[in-house]
């Protein structure tokens, strides 16, 4: 839930309702009724909260993630090194069910 993840990010990050709230520009009472349930952000403080935390909106909002890597750089040799990895990875993950 968002309101957990508010909270566990607030805490974990040692700021007080209150601070969230100044570098929001809000009330405390907005950032207490987001933990608490009462109320979700809307989507532009769901970026920012975001962007302060420095964790996807996917991961605020609970939404599967899909991990990916940057092979953009990467030569065809390095490219077909990074596949056969990612192939022994499954197969040997799929070896152990």
């Amino acid at each position: 839930m968002i309101a957990d993840k508010i909270k566990m990010l607030r805490n974990a990050n040692n700021m007080t309702q209150s601070e969230l709230a100044r570098k929001l520009n809000i009330t405390r009472s907005s950032v207490n009724a987001w933990e608490m349930g009462i109320s979700i952000p809307s989507t532009t403080f769901i970026v920012e909260l975001a962007q302060l935390f420095r964790v996807s909106t996917d991961y605020l909002l609970d939404l599967p993630t899909h991990n990916s890597i940057d092979i953009s750089t990467l030569n065809e040799t390095e490219i077909s090194i990074v596949y056969s990895l990612i192939r022994y990875f499954h197969q040997s993950s799929g070896n152990q069910k």
